[in-house]
This record gives C-alpha cells, sequence and structure tokens, in this order.
C-alpha cells in the first residue's frame, strides 16, 4: 500500500506535482485564512487527484471546518474523506486523525496542553496503523525556527502506546521530513517553508500488508 503524505499546502496546491499512490493523505492546512472559497478550491483540487483514497484532516488556519462544521462537511465531494476526532479503514488499513493542535496565539482547533488535549489523543484507538494529526509529537521535527520545540508530549505519549505504522502531520514548517520513532515512521508533510512558499515535495510511504483485524475502539471513551 503506497501512501503520499502532503500538509500545510496554504492554498499552493495548484502547482504540486503528487506522486501516483493507493492513498493520498492531507494533514491540514489547506488554506490561509479557511474562507469557503479556499476550502472549496482546495476539495476540487484534491478530489480529481488519482489515488483511489484520499484522507484529509483540517489544521488550525482551516477555520470553517471549525466554526461552520455543517457546511464545512458540505463542501467535500464524493470520494474525500473527512476525520476529526475519527477514524476510518481502507482496504485493512485503519486510519484515524485529528485537527487539534496545542494552543498557539487563537487558531482554530487549539486545546491547551495537559488533560484538555491529552483527552483528544486517548481517542486513538489500540489497533490503528496510520494516525494523522496536524501537529507533530514533542522533540521530532518539531523545532521552529527558533530552534524551540512545538510539539505535543501526550501526542507522544498515546502514539508510543498505541504504536501504529505510519504518523503523519505537518504545522511545524520547519520539521519537514521523516524520522522513526521506534516501529512508527513518522512524517512531517509540510509542502510550504517558514515564508509560506511551496518548497517541498510529497513524501512518499510504502507499507506492507495490513495488521490482523482486531477492535478498532476497543479502548476508545465511551
Amino acid at each position: 500500500m503506497r501512501v503520499v503524505c502532503i500538509s500545510d499546502t496554504h492554498a499552493h496546491h495548484a502547482g504540486l506535482t503528487v506522486p501516483d499512490g493507493d492513498i493520498l493523505i492531507h494533514a491540514g492546512d489547506l488554506s490561509e485564512q479557511g474562507y469557503p472559497a479556499e476550502v472549496v478550491d482546495f476539495l476540487r483540487w484534491f478530489s480529481r487527484q488519482t489515488h483511489p483514497h484520499k484522507v484529509f484532516v483540517a489544521g488550525n488556519h482551516d477555520w470553517l471546518f471549525e466554526r461552520e462544521p455543517e457546511f464545512a462537511a458540505s463542501l467535500i465531494p464524493e470520494g474525500v474523506t473527512y476525520l476529526q476526532d475519527s477514524g476510518c479503514e481502507i482496504d485493512g488499513l485503519r486510519i484515524w486523525g485529528s485537527p487539534v493542535t496545542p494552543t498557539f496565539y487563537d487558531w482554530a482547533f487549539n486545546r491547551d496542553r495537559g488533560e484538555p488535549i491529552r483527552a483528544h489523543w486517548q481517542r486513538i484507538p489500540y489497533g490503528t496503523d496510520i494516525v494523522v494529526t496536524h501537529g507533530p509529537v514533542w522533540g521530532i521535527m518539531d523545532l521552529n525556527t527558533q530552534r524551540k520545540h512545538q510539539g505535543c508530549v501526550d501526542l507522544l505519549d498515546r502514539l508510543q502506546a498505541v504504536n501504529p505504522r505510519l504518523h503523519v502531520c505537518g504545522h511545524i514548517h520547519s520539521g519537514y521530513g521523516q524520522a522513526a520513532l521506534g516501529d512508527i515512521t513518522l512524517v512531517n508533510a509540510s509542502i510550504c517553508d517558514e515564508a509560506y512558499r511551496p518548497s517541498n515535495a510529497p513524501i512518499v510511504v510504502d507499507l506492507g500488508s495490513p495488521r490482523k483485524p482486531g477492535d478498532l475502539a476497543s479502548d476508545s471513551p465511551s
């Protein structure tokens, strides 16, 4: 299963060359300010991509998905899956996604560190193969231009507990790249650099066969 990862296109999607694959994942910040016209333009482009499966989460710039969730949902075309603290299954691969990031000024989907954001990560089920979050874990591909860590330690803890095969994020443009956390492949797929120029290429990850079937939500809060 070939997974193509992109994030933080910030309305610069039209000029992006996207490799072929089975699943195309966008990890949020598809827009500059989350205006409806920006969202519509992105979704039209996203739905035209040739990948059989297309999955995305919103990011802190994508205000429409937080302020007007029903309207935003009505814009999503057939064949595109939006995840917001929710999951889906594609050819046996279990995917879970969230737009939430630690509070930074006053952006969309911000949650305070500690229990408020931890409650979101506790929803990630054991048995998940791919986790998609807008922001990175603490300490890996999360340094900003001032060399300060911006990731989430509670997300790091949850990923280590759940042990997915792949984690896809963005948010910290300067963190673009690929790393490993034990058996987990970590991808920061930010397309734009710190100056919001589309400077980075999509990242492709090849996954093998799905894990054995299990209870996707066995440990989820009721």
